[in-house]
């Protein structure tokens, strides 16, 4: 019921972030919330900016604020879309700078931490019932790591699990992101789809990888945990581990409804090389429990023999059976924790696999993130340094399959690993290099 003056006076002391808010509420705040008199003032505060104009007599030229320009020969909302395209390229520069390292272990930016600081970015989750009604989960703890970001969710709101059909993974970033201070929570943003799962018949889609006294664990592919209390099969948490390869571009290019494609990789074929695309692999591994580590690891100068390829797959032993001194050593007992409002808890024989395979120039390969198990063997172990019980943990997706031998020694508590095997989709190898194997 306020004159438009009076409106219009109030939302001149307002910042771009509030001023962005307002004009959500309706359309008359919408145009008033759009005059290109409050959005230059703050464009012109932010930015200051200079327009060079030429004089038609002279080879001098006249600097004049934007201030002189008449407001009538722009469009209603002109500067409020310069501004908001001058300060989303100025993060784009400051997050392209902080990616700009590559650590030359893990083939990926030294600096994803900063540079997702810099972006404001954050990870929700939006259950959707059968009714087609969404519940947004936006509690998260973060847990970073050397090469992926672990998210939990928890919350003692959870809807039904009987009631829901679908769950998606958003990345989320302020449209406007401010690095003085947090992102605000009903602030404008973007929402980029990363990954899309069905939870009808979880129990029966997903594959149960352990459980403790309160909770059971299940893994949803790619990338995803559910945990379930077991007295009332009800959601307890969900956790998410995000590889850093891609992750940026996954949580911020995708729209709301479609997830980013990421464009092919363009092959350079060395025909003077006869073995092209077969050797010189590294491998960075990272074990780990959520809060601790349990094994953070390099394997360089990987190979496969034209005689390892098989049933579609080249075969690279990163660890052998028979080389002792490449055995490696866990630090601690294998486990995922696990965390609620009011509880706590460790299932054994879980942690989470941080897979990164380089090519020979050094370029992420195959890469991924995720929830694994690992359970007994029924054979015993042939090694005679090594008397105690063999365990497996085995990984399996579109582009390849990693299989894990663990020894436990019970004389010093600790596991070691003595057999380590990738086995690389041929159909991967061929796309990427433009051989054929």
């Amino acid at each position: 019921s306020l004159p438009s003056e009076m409106l219009m006076k109030i939302f001149s002391y307002l910042d771009a972030v509030s001023l962005l808010s307002v004009g959500c509420v309706n359309k008359h705040f919408y145009h008033l919330a759009n005059d290109n008199g409050i959005w230059q003032k703050i464009y012109s505060s932010c930015f200051q900016p200079k327009r060079t104009t030429w004089k038609m007599k002279s080879d001098q030229t006249e600097t004049v604020s934007l201030g002189c320009v008449p407001l009538c020969d722009r469009k209603p909302g002109h500067w409020k879309k310069e501004y908001i395209l001058k300060q989303i390229a100025a993060v784009k520069t400051r997050v392209m700078r902080l990616v700009k390292p590559v650590d030359p272990y893990t083939g990926l930016p030294c600096k994803n931490k900063e540079a997702m600081k810099a972006l404001g970015l954050s990870w929700i989750i939006v259950l959707k019932d059968k009714n087609g009604k969404e519940h947004v989960m936006e509690k998260a703890n973060l847990s970073f790591n050397d090469t992926s970001v672990t998210i939990l969710w928890y919350s003692t709101n959870w809807p039904c699990l009987d009631i829901l059909s679908t769950l998606k993974l958003f990345g989320v970033t302020p449209l406007l992101p401010d690095q003085s201070r947090a992102p605000r929570k009903n602030g404008p943003c973007q929402r980029s789809l990363i990954a899309e799962y069905h939870l009808a018949n979880l129990t029966e889609s997903g594959v149960a990888i352990g459980a403790d006294k309160l909770v059971q664990l299940f893994s949803l592919n790619p990338e995803l945990l559910v945990g379930l209390w077991k007295e009332k099969n009800e959601i307890a948490f969900v956790m998410a581990s995000l590889h850093y390869h891609q992750l940026l571009e996954k949580s911020t290019l995708g729209s709301a409804t479609v997830q980013y494609a990421f464009p092919p990789n363009k092959p350079v074929l060395d025909d003077i090389d006869p073995e092209y695309g077969l050797h010189d692999y590294s491998l960075h591994l990272d074990m780990h429990g959520r809060s601790c580590t349990y094994l953070c690891g390099t394997f360089r100068r990987l190979f496969c023999r034209k005689g390892d390829i098989a049933d579609g797959y080249l075969r690279l032993p990163v660890v052998t059976l028979k080389d002792n001194p490449k055995h490696v050593p866990l630090v601690g007992t294998l486990g995922l924790s696990w965390e609620t409002d009011a509880l706590k808890g460790n299932v054994k024989d879980c942690y989470v696999m941080d897979f990164t395979l380089l090519d020979e120039t050094g370029k992420p390969f195959w890469c991924f993130s995720a929830p694994v198990y690992m359970e007994l063997s029924s054979k015993a172990s042939s090694l005679y340094d090594y008397l105690g019980h063999i365990y497996t943990t085995d990984y399996a997706d579109s582009e390849g399959k990693v299989c894990v031998e663990f020894v436990w020694l019970e004389e010093t508590k600790e596991y070691f690993i003595v057999n380590l095997v990738l086995y690389i989709s041929t159909k991967k190898v061929n796309n990427w290099y433009g051989t054929n194997y």
